[in-house]
């Protein structure tokens, strides 16, 4: 090409520019906007290309700095506290080793698929829930909203088991540990260990006197609990701190909270392997019971662990997604992400349950002990004859087989009055069956494990900030899947937006750091997602394969990635998904209808837990946290139904840029048969025919143009866009 081939070709851009400027000056007076905008002029070999490849016009909205940063901000989100103590305890109630394979076939069935969905509806229209659902279709932008309650009402008590875990983490600088022994009461006339304490174990009893102080009774408020409210507090200021940036502050923390999970995992399992008992743990957990895994009940609990492990729903997923550039392979991410998930859980399980074997082992040799002690006592006042103990036996240092081979035997020969001689059968496997899960597993059973380790300062230290790491992973997404569907919808300061949700959610969370705060903690995780979450994917799944277009959604997808996705998700977006979370709906409803509404107190004088039924004013809590949750999906139905919010205002129709077009955006979507993802609309304006492509570019308006409704378009934004380079053009 000549040297002076760019002046050129410059000077006959500006000849297009001038005509197209005298065709537009007869433009009606009135139109500001337009009378400040410019044409550009592209290449016509460029015109397949999208703005955002093709010039250096940037989106005003944040991006991840690395695909890294993304992902492991959707891992950091999907991974949680229930990968740690939650999926061990499903997989050894629902039948061990067996559990994995229903397990397996819904995270196939429903949770890729799901998540795969809610990642390409983000990366696309590049919005919040709130957009994202009202965007597909307005009567359906309640999905959004609800999905911004339910977030609300977790993020409420998933902050305060945060607060739980850095009370513990603060308390695990000492040695020996606070809750290694009962602590001793002292009177006038002698010492003796505490009363609690003696009739449960230490570590319950920390757990329930010292840490919660907990009150016998949902009713019985006691007051504030200090040093938990302090955690509280401390717990919003590290969410506020990390979130107030967006993820341009909390990306940059993914790195720590999502990684370093992964490193106390994998410290926890080497050091567990080197136990003793361990292995009996990791054999019991992963023994299949294969006829446990026929129940029905089996495959509704592994449905519910997919469900919310990927944290389906939440309008996280979507809040990080948006962040994305269009044509990010969301496919591999979902896959990745997924199994990540999956496997994260299964180290979690090694872990508890190396851990768990060491401490049932522990707990088996003091029975050993204690029983073999008691024969000894029988056999000096002739209850047991000396005959029946076989000669290897020696008491003083006696293995827990010697010991079963001395039980069975005399079993067998005093079977009419053993029950009077009160010996016990010391197996590792009755300690292991007894399933602990949630608080009991983190903050009672690990840490009563933790006191036998060499150490075990140290291994407390890591274990609760592990806790508190995977705990503001989740908390991250939790928190974007509010503020980023108001910023996008309401256009107000991200900043500012943060701080006031964080200021609210701290004095309302105030319910939680009573003495009886464990007890409302409960009745939230109980009745404030599970069905309002699987109604908002229900109606999800809904609003992309039926109102929006199951043929039109793989066309936009074939668009994004580049290549058309497996007719697989096809059949499971349209069929398969939908029908089975239909099912597990129906099926929550039935399990909630059929256990009894209440909660586990703890009654100090008897140093145990005691079932109690929820108040009246309980009930109408638990049915108000339900209905509130999804009543923004009915409410915005009705209000867009009955035309209460007018959108015939044309005028305010965002633009977006798309492949060499203007693309103008209506704001009534309804009754719209073209690819709304995929950019195109009936209002497509094909540009002038120059022989080149010509975008409109503001160079003026200081405002965007945004519909009734706070939505914006799903293409490039044009105010305050900087100048295009004439080299780029």
């Amino acid at each position: 090409m000549p040297k002076n081939s760019k002046v050129v070709k410059r000077e006959l851009d500006d000849e297009v520019i001038e005509s197209v400027k005298d065709l537009l000056s007869n433009e009606d007076s009135s139109d500001d906007a337009f009378k400040k905008s410019e044409l550009m002029v592209d290449d016509q070999e460029e015109k397949d290309v999208d703005v955002e490849e093709g010039s250096d016009v940037e989106d005003e909205r944040p991006a991840w700095n690395s695909k890294l940063q993304y992902i492991l901000a959707q891992v950091g989100f999907s991974v949680g506290l229930g990968n740690v103590w939650r999926f061990p305890y499903l997989c050894q109630k629902n039948g061990g080793g067996a559990y994995l394979v229903p397990y397996l076939i819904l995270l196939l069935i429903i949770g890729i698929p799901l998540f795969f969905l809610e990642l390409a509806v983000g990366q696309r229209i590049r919005r919040g829930s709130i957009g994202v659902w009202n965007y597909i279709s307005p009567k359906l932008g309640g999905i959004g909203f609800a999905s911004c309650v339910v977030c609300f009402f977790v993020a409420l008590y998933y902050n305060v088991i945060i607060g739980w875990s850095l009370f513990y983490f603060s308390q695990s600088f000492q040695h020996p540990l606070p809750w290694d022994q009962c602590p001793l009461v002292k009177n006038t006339s002698h010492t003796f260990v505490e009363p609690e304490c003696e009739k449960s174990s230490a570590t319950t009893y920390y757990w329930y006197r010292e840490a919660l102080n907990i009150s016998s009774s949902l009713s019985e408020s006691g007051g504030l609990n200090w040093k938990m409210t302090i955690c509280l507090l401390a717990a919003w200021v590290m969410v506020c701190l990390a979130m107030i940036k967006g993820i341009q502050s909390s990306g940059k923390i993914m790195y720590f909270s999502s990684l370093f999970p992964y490193v106390v995992l994998l410290c926890f399992l080497i050091r567990g392997l080197l136990l003793n008992g361990s292995v009996d743990g990791i054999r019991h957990m992963f023994t299949p019971k294969l006829e446990i895994m026929l129940e029905p009940k089996v495959w509704r609990e592994a449905a519910t662990q997919v469900f919310f492990a990927l944290g389906l729903g939440f309008g996280g997923v979507i809040a990080f997604s948006s962040y994305n550039k269009r044509d990010n392979n969301c496919h591999f991410d979902a896959v990745l992400v997924s199994f990540i998930n999956f496997f994260t859980s299964v180290l979690a399980t090694l872990v508890v349950f190396a851990v768990l074997g060491f401490k049932a082992n522990i707990i088996n040799e003091k029975c050993v002990i204690q029983n073999s002690e008691k024969i000894l006592k029988l056999l000096k006042i002739g209850n047991l004859s000396q005959d029946m103990i076989p000669h290897h036996i020696n008491f003083s240092s006696i293995t827990a087989e010697d010991y079963n081979l001395v039980y069975d035997i005399i079993q067998k020969v005093k079977e009419e009055e053993f029950d009077s001689l009160g010996l016990k059968s010391c197996q590792i496997e009755d300690e292991l069956n007894k399933a602990v899960q949630g608080t009991g597993l983190a903050f009672i059973a690990f840490t009563e494990a933790m006191t036998h380790f060499p150490a075990s300062p140290f291994w407390s230290v890591m274990f609760f900030l592990m806790l508190v790491n995977l705990g503001l992973g989740s908390m991250f997404g939790t928190i974007e899947g509010i503020i980023t569907p108001i910023v996008d919808t309401f256009k107000v300061r991200k900043e500012i937006l943060t701080v006031i949700c964080c200021l609210v959610a701290f004095f309302i969370g105030l319910i939680f750091v009573q003495r009886s705060g464990n007890y409302f903690v409960t009745m939230f995780d109980d009745y404030s997602a599970t069905l309002p979450l699987l109604i908002v994917v229900i109606l999800e799944n809904i609003a992309v394969t039926r109102i929006y277009g199951i043929d039109k959604f793989m066309e936009d997808l074939k668009d994004m990635l580049g290549f058309s996705p497996s007719q697989y998700y096809y059949y499971m977006w349209k069929y398969v998904s939908p029908l089975v979370l239909l099912c597990l709906l129906v099926a929550s409803i039935v399990q909630m209808g059929l256990s009894p509404p209440g909660y586990n107190a703890w009654i100090e004088d008897m140093a145990t837990e005691e079932f109690h039924s929820y108040p009246t004013w309980g009930m109408i809590v638990c049915i108000s946290l339900m209905v509130l949750a999804i009543l923004p999906v009915p409410i915005v139905f009705m209000v867009r139904r009955c035309n209460l919010i007018d959108d015939s205002s044309g005028s305010l129709a965002s633009v977006s840029y798309k492949r060499g077009r203007i693309i103008k955006e209506p704001v009534n979507l309804e009754g719209d048969n073209t690819s709304l993802i995929h950019g195109k609309s009936p209002s497509e304006v094909p540009s002038p025919n120059f022989g080149k492509n010509i975008y409109r570019k503001q160079t003026g308006s200081p405002t965007l143009d945004t519909a009734p409704n706070g939505r914006y378009g799903i293409g490039y934004l044009m105010a305050d866009m900087p100048d295009m380079p004439e080299s780029d053009l």
